[in-house]
């Protein structure tokens, strides 16, 4: 059994995941969204890798350069130490633009003694649809191109000799070297010297952007990280946030709830954009907003859940039959036909962080007028649908309901656009839309509760429960010491909780009955134990959870229930923010008795 042990480096342009052993498994260029270059993540055997073989390995040792998304690979051998630092370049040129190029960079640093190793680069351009050839051009770099079908092409710019690393002879490591893949052939040569200084560079643009981030007094470390991750899913050209780095990585081996998650959806997107602000990172909370004006450019534009990186509206869905799939998981999916449901929630998230945006901020008297026109649009589809149902958070596929986030989320949209207007002095608009706000709530009160469960449930009608619905308190549609909403946490954690993890549901769905725990929902759950009151044991669940991430504290979509393991796409955006949310909540707090403090103290 294997977990999902990977590191992630990138550059904001595109990404890549590498295995505790030094693998380089997972990369797509030259952006997020683009096919692999390397797959193995997906098929063993013919997805492709980069690995580093050494001869006389007796252990391998993994860590982050501290506040940095730089990798550091500790290879231990009988003959010798040696490092491998793994990092995509980013920084800040003297144009005052970012240099973040489709390369990743992998820095071979000596410690002592002549380790020896073989190179296997084995790069399959387009999904390894078809035949990758690899082979020396120049003596300046390995190109590898597809033979057949869509051209792709990739460089590889080393110091090491080219043909041993094609043949994969055996490499004396007797001084500091590097390896260069490269989407794009190189203007300039490809040295050491270079190298090293784009190394330098990149360490110092995270270590600024980490020294921006606001430190919170209770688990910063793991806040850091999360945050760190979550820049990482930030696309740079559009400001469009990913939801994970992944596709068709499952949620239960051997099942079919394999998605493709490298895109944005309004949903994950506005809670990432939201937390990092949060956080003091308001830069990408206005490049986002840019993304969303400019994907809804028209007052009749239809609002999707979710959108391609550089704003695509049609996201075919289709397989590649051809790939084995994670652990033998099929299918392997690319594309995401949700991008077609309707989903009611995304409103109130989406206009959330625009009210906190002009808590927060002066806007230009442009931007808040384009602000204004989207408020302005997505509530006009909120009076249309609030009392239609829908698809809601889960994206279910099969028949629309009332389902009781959708309609708090709807609630979440009246609100904060009464508030906008109020902030804007528009007694017109606050006139206008306070009724809604009222009429929706009114309406849930009397729908979504449950006598017999003594809780709000997952939709009208029904004695489901959803934790979603957890998230009632959070957006301030309920008090935290109300007695239905006290009531409600206790039952969602009674019926969903099990061995300290969370079902999102138990109903079955048109998939069968979820078998994997959603990890951002045993977040939601310590939120709400933490904020009725329940303070020390929210804690603890929360050191629990922690403990559950990968060697390097990243955190999957789920965890398997029995074993502990993370399932589904990796590094997950909203795993992360949860993480975050939950530490804010945390320092904000206090513990009631004085024999907690020092624990709640600890970083």
């Amino acid at each position: 059994m294997e977990n999902l042990n990977y590191g992630v480096v990138g550059n904001c342009r595109s990404a890549a995941l590498i295995s505790e052993k030094g693998s380089l498994d997972w990369m797509c260029l030259p952006q997020f969204d683009s096919s692999s270059a390397f797959a193995k993540l997906l098929d063993k055997n013919k997805g492709g890798s980069f690995e580093i073989l050494p001869e006389n390995l007796t252990d391998v040792k993994q860590e982050y350069r501290k506040n940095t998304n730089i990798l550091i690979s500790r290879f231990e051998c009988i003959d010798g130490v040696f490092e491998v630092l793994d990092f995509m370049p980013r920084y800040l040129t003297e144009k005052n633009d970012y240099y973040s190029p489709p390369d990743v960079i992998r820095y071979f640093r000596l410690v002592y003694g002549k380790p020896s190793f073989r190179i296997k680069y084995d790069p399959q351009l387009d999904y390894a649809k078809n035949e990758t050839k690899s082979k020396v051009s120049r003596e300046e770099f390995i190109k590898s191109y597809t033979t057949s079908g869509n051209y792709d092409s990739l460089y590889l710019y080393s110091s090491f000799r080219k043909t041993d690393i094609l043949n994969e002879e055996i490499i004396q490591l007797e001084k500091d070297e590097f390896c260069q893949i490269s989407y794009n052939q190189k203007l300039l040569e490809q040295n050491l010297d270079r190298t090293y200084l784009k190394l330098q560079r990149t360490k110092t643009y995270w270590l600024n952007w980490s020294e921006k981030t606001k430190e919170l007094p209770l688990y910063k470390e793991e806040a850091i990280r999360s945050a760190l991750v979550l820049k990482l899913l930030s696309y740079q050209k559009t400001g469009a946030v990913l939801a994970a780095l992944t596709t068709s990585l499952p949620e239960t081996i051997g099942e079919v709830r394999n998605w493709d998650y490298r895109f944005c959806w309004i949903r994950d997107g506005s809670m990432v954009v939201k937390i990092l602000t949060q956080l003091g990172h308001y830069n990408v909370a206005r490049r986002y907003l840019d993304f969303i004006t400019d994907i809804i450019p028209e007052k009749k534009e239809k609002v999707q859940i979710m959108y391609g990186i550089n704003g695509e509206k049609k996201l075919s869905e289709y397989e590649l039959e051809h790939l084995a799939g994670y652990e033998g998981s099929k299918p392997v999916r690319v594309g995401n036909a949700a991008y077609k449901q309707k989903q009611n929630d995304i409103y109130g998230i989406l206009l959330d962080l625009i009210h906190q945006q002009f808590e927060l901020f002066e806007n230009s008297l442009e931007h808040t007028e384009e602000l204004c026109t989207i408020v302005r649009s997505i509530i006009k589809v909120v009076e249309e649908n609030w009392r239609e149902p829908d698809r809601g958070i889960w994206e279910i596929r099969g028949k629309s309901l009332h389902f009781t986030f959708s309609k708090v989320m709807c609630w979440v949209a009246f609100d904060r656009a009464v508030k906008i207007s109020k902030l804007l002095k528009s007694d017109y608009y606050v006139n206008k839309w306070t009724p809604y706000r009222d009429a929706v709530k009114k309406d849930i009160m009397k729908n979504a509760w449950s006598e017999e469960k003594q809780a709000f449930t997952q939709h009208y009608g029904s004695d489901d429960l959803d934790a979603s619905v957890l998230l009632m308190e959070t957006y301030g549609f309920i008090d935290a010491k109300d007695e239905k909403y006290v009531s409600t946490v206790l039952t969602i954690q009674k019926e969903l909780e099990h061995d300290g993890l969370m079902y999102r549901y138990k109903n079955q769905d048109d998939f069968g009955t979820p078998k994997s725990a959603f990890t951002i929902c045993s977040f939601w759950l310590i939120n709400s134990l933490y904020k009725i009151g329940r303070k020390k044991e929210a804690q603890d669940k929360f050191d629990i959870l922690l403990s559950y991430s990968n060697h390097l504290g990243l955190f999957a979509e789920d965890i398997d229930f029995e074993t502990k393991r993370m399932l589904g796409n990796f590094p997950q955006a909203y795993s992360h923010l949860a993480i975050i949310e939950t530490a804010i909540n945390f320092s904000d707090g206090k513990f009631d008795d004085e024999d907690n403090l020092i624990d709640q103290l600890r970083s």
